[in-house]
């Protein structure tokens, strides 16, 4: 990989995620892209950033507690256009690949949409494009064209291919064996509680983590399995909550293996 502009270390870059293994990848791909950086877990903390000083780029997840990304989106909108401030790019990381994604990112004032995981490169591709020294590109719609439904697992050789190097890897699969070792165990008290908003929220985790190893189907069917919760609660869908806790051990028996 040729080396970063040196404009770079110059700019400033905000990034929103409530997933501790992403906050961790994009800080490592940021600082090896010589870019400041400073990562937050939702997006009340990115409207605090925001106050204390200027960011060149801001990217988000779209869903994360206590305010997800459209709303932050809305709300850093609506400041521009109050204080006359300059209008910063803001990119949506999303694991969802519906087709109305787009449109709700577009109608919450978001620039762009990024499938997960960002790697490096894709990561490279959205600076160059929306960092200040790429201003001789048009900005404009740039959705990234969603993955095939490919159900396999990654071997280590590919991880390893798509972050750059095995210390990363290896730090990105014990936080995300962590992760997903404790979502699970909260989701499992959760589903005996019939408690809907906490099943919900730690699925929305668990999908998060099953994006970075590229499981398309069964993130679809962990995202539909969210709203099917939030709609007609824990109970009804036991059956399927269950057989989906089965799926993610047995991811997770794949990361400790690697």
């Amino acid at each position: 990989m040729a080396a970063p502009p040196l404009c770079w270390q110059a700019s400033t870059v905000l990034v929103v995620e409530d997933h501790p293994a992403y906050r961790i990848l994009m800080g490592w791909c940021l600082q090896r892209l010589q870019v400041g950086h400073e990562v937050v877990a939702d997006g009340l903390a990115a409207l605090e950033a925001l106050r204390r000083r200027p960011f060149d780029l801001l990217i988000s997840d779209c869903r994360m507690p206590v305010m997800d990304g459209y709303a932050m989106a809305r709300e850093v909108r609506r400041r521009e256009q109050a204080e006359g401030s300059p209008r910063i790019p803001i990119i949506a990381l999303t694991a969802s690949r519906d087709p109305h994604e787009a449109q709700r990112c577009a109608e919450a004032g978001m620039d762009a949409w990024q499938l997960k995981p960002l790697t490096l490169e894709k990561l490279r591709e959205v600076l160059e494009r929306w960092l200040p020294a790429s201003a001789l590109m048009a900005p404009g719609p740039a959705g990234l064209a969603p993955r095939g439904a490919a159900c396999l697992l990654p071997t280590r050789a590919q991880l390893v291919n798509i972050f750059g190097c095995p210390e990363m890897v290896d730090l990105m699969l014990a936080k995300l064996i962590e992760e997903v070792r404790a979502d699970s165990l909260i989701l499992a008290q959760a589903r005996i509680a019939r408690d809907a908003g906490t099943t919900a929220e730690r699925l929305h985790r668990l999908v998060g983590g099953i994006a970075f190893l590229g499981m398309a189907d069964l993130e679809r069917r962990g995202t539909q399995l969210i709203s099917a919760v939030l709609a007609s609660g824990v109970a009804v869908n036991d059956q399927a909550l269950a057989h989906f806790r089965d799926e993610v051990q047995a991811c997770l028996n794949h990361l400790v293996a690697l």
